[in-house]
């Protein structure tokens, strides 16, 4: 057979289709292949995507020669499919997308040799006190490395040293670390609920029989979800198989990280942005040779190249967070779908409050809905609201008596207390009594936070920051500065006035010392070293604190004025949540909502627990709305240093627009959010039935116009998650 003589080699940056080169005589290529080719005046990686024997209407001398094929792990079959579905489906490049499925053949070269020590039984030629607590240390006989035994007898590395050159330990070559560890199926089997059985059956029998479908596990928090898909993890091990699952915020999974290592022996692969490039690396190979056998990680790890998938599991599965809201636009748990039904194996959705379009789907029929009507254990909390507009805080003050007497009563009774408010910093608006001026970001159309405990003015959208300013850059007035409601250190402050004897924690994303820092102070609250915690929604995340038994609700208004269409159901969620976190492990826990709107009907679904009663009045709007998931948008962003170049634009583009049945182009318009990173932006948003191909008509629109030229730019997102 005549090897091919041509390859389309996709290269991972912002073109749309591959390009064609010619195969030197003596290469063997498959597709997959990582290669690399002349792009211009440089060498550029890239994966072959197509081989032919003809050049596609190409000259043959015009065709440049592939350089080198390298020898690491193709981009398999089914990643290549995802990438032509995803950039087909967001009407991104092509070579975008592959970008996030590839790693440099530099990442993936072998781990250098790890030198360890080992005792030799020859005592040295003079003996210290450090050389003596190594040699304690090295007694056993057992292989360290070098870093570890100096760290266990508490020395320097130059004792170490000291110690080989004297032949009281001898330098050995460790075996290379593990990308995974071996993972028990039957290490310790859990002690079930009915429900629990039912379902973690269910998902079992959905990895024995193979094939893709989309099972919905819908349990209300503490219902013990984690320990149901992971009996789903615990089939597939069985089976020699891989597993993948999804968490949304994979930094703060520290608690999950211990279940799974209780459930199976050892900790899974993680795989996020904070671990190094050797790390992942080695991760990679692992998963694209088996050696990995299960992988917990963000919505990157949906383009690991696994050598024998058999389970997607996408936990919380209604988390924003899924969503890229830069670069290339998708969403974590619908490509997580997508992948399923590309390589043929069940996905598992889990949530304490699904989304409304996973709900809609379960109740039509695409998925499989596994119901956990109650708590594994403990109770859920009792809930009632505060009325502001009738018990009000004092003036200056944000928590009210009632909830200030829940706070008291439970901090005496020894329980943890949690305030939240979805509000990062000290004040969002820092405003001059003399003459109004609102503190803005020169870079973007919002105001300036206030972080007193870091002593900084700071912009959430471009990240701009500055010193409190001494004098109002409009009337020169000094000391006139007021901050003007409250964010978590401003409540933070008042419990140290109200509640001196408390120990007090703030968990917040921004909060000095990193995600190091957060995974630490989480760990704190579950062992109940904090009376009161006072978090924003990072205290919504899934975690498990034992000790909480009472939940107040700062302002549950917060999401309710918004007009992003998704603003009630997200409201819910989070509230839902967050209150979901006390009373785990006790009776007697309590949840206080103070809002001005206690008639709001979802302020009333949460006071009662109808779950089902907010899912069918938030459905049948959506639907009778002709919104997603029972119609279809795309938003479409237009930006431009200059406020008429942008507009100029987007008015074009709507020009443009071909007349189709059912299809309206609302805009453009002025962004929420005009002017971020000093860039205006004008909004248009595409509205269009439910089973219409709008990404196909959007290609086809696009097309026919022309591209943005100079500084301006065009950013779609096809399904918007964000309306600003």
């Amino acid at each position: 057979m005549v090897p091919p003589l041509y390859a389309d080699v996709l290269i991972p940056v912002a073109v749309d289709r591959p390009y064609s080169y010619r195969i030197p005589a003596g290469m063997e290529l498959g597709p997959g292949d990582v290669v690399s080719v002349p792009l211009g005046n440089r060498t550029a990686l890239g994966a072959v995507w197509h081989l032919r024997d003809e050049a596609g209407g190409i000259s043959h001398n015009r065709l440049k020669d592939i350089v080198q094929r390298h020898d690491v792990p193709p981009v398999p079959h089914g990643i290549r499919r995802l990438v032509d579905w995803i950039a087909d489906y967001t009407l991104s490049p092509r070579g975008m997308v592959l970008r996030m499925a590839m790693r440099a053949p530099d990442d993936l070269a072998p781990a250098r040799p790890r030198i360890g020590v080992r005792i030799t039984g020859q005592p040295p030629g003079r003996m210290t006190p450090a050389r003596a607590r190594v040699l304690a240390v090295a007694a056993d006989g057992l292989a360290r490395a070098k870093g570890e035994a100096a760290r266990e007898a508490g020395v320097s590395g130059g004792v170490i040293d000291g110690l080989i050159d004297e032949g009281a330990l001898e330098a050995i070559v460790l075996p290379p670390e593990a990308a995974g560890l071996p993972l028990d199926p039957d290490h310790h089997l859990p002690d079930l609920t009915t429900a629990q059985r039912d379902a973690a059956q269910a998902i079992a029998d959905g990895v024995a029989a193979g094939g893709f479908q989309t099972l919905l596990l819908d349990g209300v928090t503490g219902s013990g979800k984690t320990e149901v898909y992971l009996e789903g993890v615990a089939e597939v091990l069985r089976r020699g198989r891989q597993a993948l699952i999804l968490v949304p915020e994979i930094a703060l999974t520290t608690q999950f990280l211990d279940r799974f290592a209780l459930r199976f022996g050892h900790r899974p692969a993680a795989w996020h942005s904070g671990i190094g490039a050797t790390r992942r690396g080695r991760i990679w190979t692992g998963v694209a040779t088996g050696e990995v056998r299960a992988v917990i990680g963000a919505r990157s790890a949906l383009f690991l190249p696994f050598a024998d998938l058999g389970l997607i599991i996408a936990d919380e599965e209604h988390e924003g967070a899924y969503k890229q809201d830069d670069g290339v636009h998708y969403h974590g748990r619908d490509m997580a779908v997508v992948r399923g039904r590309i390589d043929d194996v069940p996905v598992v959705l889990a949530s304490a409050t699904p989304s409304v379009e996973s709900r809609v789907n379960a109740d039509r029929g695409r998925y499989s809905r596994l119901v956990l009507p109650e708590r594994f254990a403990g109770e859920m909390p009792a809930i009632r609201t505060v009325d502001l507009r009738r018990e009000a805080p004092p003036r200056g003050r944000w928590i009210a008596p009632a909830l200030e007497t829940a706070v008291r009563e439970a901090i005496e009774a020894k329980e943890q207390a949690l305030l939240f408010l979805n509000r990062r910093g000290y004040a969002p608006l820092t405003l001059c009594r003399s003459c109004g001026e609102r503190i803005q970001c020169p870079n973007c159309s919002a105001w300036l936070v206030d972080h007193r405990f870091r002593r900084r003015l700071i912009c959430h959208h471009c990240g701009f920051s500055t010193p409190p300013l001494e004098h109002c850059p409009k009337c020169e007035a000094v000391d006139s500065f007021v901050a003007c409601g409250p964010g978590v250190e401003r409540l933070a402050e008042e419990c140290a006035t109200l509640f001196p004897e408390a120990r007090l924690l703030v968990l917040s994303s921004d909060m000095a010392g990193g995600i190091e820092r957060i995974r630490q102070e989480i760990e704190a609250v579950a062992r109940g070293e904090a009376d009161i915690v006072i978090g924003t929604q990072l205290v919504a995340k899934g975690h498990n604190f034992p000790h909480l038994a009472l939940v107040g609700v700062i302002d549950a208004d917060l999401g309710l004025s918004t007009a992003d269409p998704r603003a009630g159901e997200r409201t819910f969620q989070l509230l839902q949540q967050v209150i979901g976190r006390a009373g785990r492990a006790r009776a007697g826990a309590r949840a206080l909502i103070q809002t001005h709107l206690p008639e709001h009907p979802i302020i009333q679904a949460i006071v009662k627990g109808d779950r089902e009663g907010f899912y069918a009045a938030e459905i049948a709007m959506r639907e009778e709305a002709a919104l997603p998931p029972f119609g279809r948008l795309a938003a479409l962003v237009v930006s431009a240093e200059a406020q008429a170049d942008a507009m100029a634009y987007a008015r074009m583009l709507v020009r443009s627009v071909p007349a189709t049945e059912g299809v309206r182009v609302l805009g453009p318009a002025d962004a929420p959010l005009a002017l971020v990173r000093g860039r205006h932006r004008i909004r248009l948003l595409v509205r269009a039935p439910r089973a219409f191909d709008l990404s196909g008509w959007m290609r086809s629109w696009l097309s026919s116009v022309e591209a943005p030229r100079g500084n301006v730019r065009l950013e779609i997102d096809v399904d918007p998650q964000s309306f600003l």
